[in-house]
């Protein structure tokens, strides 16, 4: 069993604006700096519950499993991300992958938002 937390944004936009824009690999670059050019990201088939669970395949072979949901929030959008320590991780550098992905949560939200 892995290590996982849950880091979340509220987005004031409407959910489905949310979740086109997140499910958009064309738009990766935007908002999530780890993403680069030399890896392949493949979500999961669009669906109506938000579901934007993602592969991230890097260059070496191994595949990461992201779960990634876009919740209704009011008149706007949670997004949840389960960060998942990575195997042989340590402390500093699970801190590190939090850092990352709340600083890439709050660059979607500052896009989408238009801040």
């Amino acid at each position: 069993m892995s290590h996982s937390r849950h880091l979340s944004v509220h987005v004031d936009r409407p959910v489905d604006e949310v979740y086109s824009y997140l499910c958009d690999p064309s738009r990766l670059s935007e908002w999530a700096a780890g993403v680069s050019p030399d890896v392949e990201v493949r979500f999961a088939p669009p669906n109506p519950y938000g579901v934007a669970d993602h592969d991230v395949s890097l260059p070496d072979g191994t595949v990461i499993s992201v779960p990634l949901r876009v919740l209704p929030d009011g008149d706007g959008a949670e997004v949840v991300f389960t960060l998942r320590r990575a195997p042989g991780a340590d402390d500093a550098a699970f801190e590190a992958d939090d850092t990352a992905v709340r600083t890439d949560l709050e660059t979607l939200r500052q896009r989408l938002e238009g801040s």
